[in-house]
């Protein structure tokens, strides 16, 4: 059967959706390489600037503890996304390929948990951390990225483990192989564009939150990139350039990266959802 092609109002479409799409980053962008004095007035309506300059960028770096900030958020979310996946890996493939009693209502608690909004946790989350002696730390913000980052998981891997046969794993018993065998020789090599996936999207949720990071870790030391730059207005002044840099310079690396991996992340996506 002969697929129908696209006409030019599809690509009309297409080309006015991306551009809405793309707006915002790409007025912070042009934002970022003006001068001071045409961000404000009548020239801050203006997309391109006839004196292009990186002075924001580099005020970014020589003004403000930036690379601190980006160190944080890195190790917070690579620390996250490791342990959530690994965790959530263990209790998606029981949820999804063992038999036992209540998988319904598991599944249902996690999701339940995830339906929670950030601001009716934040103030229980605070009082265990601080009660720990964990404010101003990693471990003070992994922990509390748990209540959103384990539910995302566990729910994406159990669409993805129940996409694979369970001819494999009679197979793999007539073979004489233990249930964790099976899980990590069988199972979990063919569930590797959901696990990429899935670890894609919770450093992402995580590299971007923002109340927790807000609440927890109020020394500069421990601050992560969301709430530096929240920070960078002063009493009096807001430097929409240095901020329209900086989340230019948070921003590019996450394109990228969902760029270069955009065929895994997609595969991963829609093999949970079609069927054989």
């Amino acid at each position: 059967m002969m697929q129908k092609k696209a006409g030019p109002l599809f690509y009309l479409f297409l080309l006015v959706f991306v551009f809405f799409v793309m707006f915002p980053f790409l007025w912070v962008l042009l934002s970022s390489i003006k001068p001071l004095s045409e961000l404000f007035g009548d020239k801050a309506f203006n997309w391109f600037t006839s004196h292009p300059t990186l002075k924001s960028y580099v005020s970014v770096f020589v003004n403000y503890p930036f690379l601190r900030y980006l160190w944080n958020s890195t190790v917070v979310a690579t620390i996250t996304t490791v342990y959530t996946v690994f965790v959530a890996a263990f209790a998606a493939y029981a949820i999804a390929r063992l038999q036992f009693k209540g998988k319904t209502v598991i599944l249902g608690l996690v999701l339940a948990v995830s339906m929670f909004p950030q601001i009716a946790t934040i103030s229980p989350i605070y009082m265990f951390v601080k009660t720990f002696g964990l404010t101003n730390s990693y471990l003070g913000l992994i922990i509390p990225y748990t209540t959103f980052a384990l539910p995302l998981s566990i729910w994406l891997l159990v669409t993805f483990f129940r996409k694979i046969p369970f001819d494999l794993e009679e197979a793999a018993k007539m073979d004489g192989a233990t249930p964790m065998q099976t899980y990590f020789k069988v199972i979990l090599p063919l569930a590797v564009p959901g696990v990429f996936t899935t670890s894609i999207l919770v450093f992402i949720a995580a590299w971007n939150e923002f109340l927790f990071a807000l609440t927890i870790n109020t020394a500069e030391k421990y601050k992560t990139v969301p709430v530096g730059i929240a920070m960078f207005q002063g009493q009096y002044t807001i430097p929409w350039g240095e901020i329209s840099a900086a989340t230019v310079v948070v921003t590019v690396p996450l394109v990228i990266m969902v760029l270069l991996f955009q065929r895994r992340i997609v595969s991963g996506l829609t093999s949970g959802s079609i069927k054989e």
